[in-house]
């Protein structure tokens, strides 16, 4: 190839470059042109047409509730589940124990209530009124830790107790009734069955969602006059207007149980204080309420417990409850306590400063 010849090629290389150059320009121009035609304002040439929003946002919606869905689903399953009653196996009489002990926590007054079969020791309210399921509902008051976990030092009595105390305490408080001898064959069954349903808990540990869930306390004093409006609308079909619930049709047992009253539990019960019933409501009422759906908001539960623990109810002799004040719960609400104060404050709230005040005590071994 001849130097002339190079040269030749090079220049039309060098032309069609030119060429498909002005190609590109004279085509962007057009577009530029159409663009300015069309819509003469830069800022919305590429600006979402409301369908394409609309499309963006359910899009962002949908990805949004299917990782929560899938959050609660990972959530769920690392709660404590109780052991499989159909897979007890054991001799007939420790497998009779056990389902006579579920069988008394369920239909507790049946047997041991106003017209009990067995006794009558307690004010016709079952176990199973304040721990869900029959103990076994997530968040539901249930015996998750029970068997894990006692004996145990408990602050309220100052001492270490069993399980037999922990039961008595139930019956003494919530039930407003009389001790269970530690060698009745009732206690016996109830010890059998709360020990079998947690027998696959690692003695020492306290697994998720057992006993009752514990809600962040408000920033403002607790309202009864908004729980009263709260219960009108949530609660009185089933407790009643009274308060007073609705017995069975076979009159040994409540349907719906008393919030207060002479047969609703006592002042000593651990339900009197506000942050237990608060979250004890979050996840288990009004009827139908769970984790997975809860049916009220935290300040709702909060304002409820207020009106609810606002009512009447049975008194019991606390004076040898919390030995050492310094140990009294923030919600408390009786004194003498180990703070300044009031006994108003303890019971309605703001909890807040009495929460700071407790972890400086505590520190300070006050």
């Amino acid at each position: 190839m001849t130097p002339q010849s190079i040269n030749d090629e090079r220049f039309l290389k060098i032309i069609k470059q030119l060429s498909l150059m002005m190609t590109f320009m004279v085509f962007g121009v057009i577009l530029l042109m159409l663009a300015l035609f069309f819509n003469p304002d830069p800022r919305y040439w590429f600006k979402k047409s409301p369908e394409e929003i609309a499309f963006d946002k359910a899009f962002k919606e949908a990805t949004a509730k299917r990782d929560s869905i899938s959050k609660m689903e990972n959530e769920i399953a690392s709660f404590w589940k109780p052991t499989d009653m159909k897979t007890l196996k054991s001799d007939q009489a420790t497998q009779e124990q056990i389902e006579y002990g579920k069988e008394l926590i369920a239909h507790t007054s049946k047997y041991l209530g106003p017209k009990g079969s067995v006794s009558q020791s307690t004010n016709g309210m079952n176990c199973q009124n304040c721990h869900m399921d029959a103990g076994t509902k997530p968040w539901g008051n249930n015996y998750g830790a029970v068997y894990a976990t006692y004996p145990k030092y408990r602050s309220r009595s100052g001492k270490e107790e069993d399980i037999f105390k922990r039961i008595n305490d139930c019956f003494e408080r919530s039930l407003n009734g009389k001790p269970l001898p530690n060698t009745s064959k009732e206690i016996l069954a109830m010890k059998a069955y709360i020990e079998y349903i947690g027998s696959d808990v690692k003695k020492g540990t306290k697994p998720k969602a057992t006993g009752i869930y514990e809600l962040t306390a408000l920033n403002r004093k607790l309202d009864p006059e908004k729980g009263k409006v709260l219960f009108e609308l949530k609660c009185q079909s089933c407790h009643q207007a009274d308060g007073q619930g609705i017995f069975a049709a076979n009159q040994t047992e409540y349907t719906y149980p008393p919030l207060w009253g002479k047969n609703s539990y006592n002042i000593g019960a651990g339900l009197f204080r506000m942050s237990r019933f608060a979250g004890y409501i979050k996840y288990n009422m009004p009827q139908g309420a769970s984790f997975q759906n809860p049916l009220l908001t935290d300040e709702e539960c909060w304002d409820l417990a207020a009106f609810v623990n606002s009512q009447a109810r049975p008194i019991k002799d606390l004076s040898s409850d919390w030995p050492k004040i310094s140990e009294k719960p923030f919600d408390h609400p009786f004194g003498p306590f180990a703070d300044q104060f009031s006994e108003e404050q303890h019971k309605l709230g703001p909890f807040a400063p009495i929460i700071s005040e407790n972890k400086k005590l505590s520190k300070n071994k006050i």
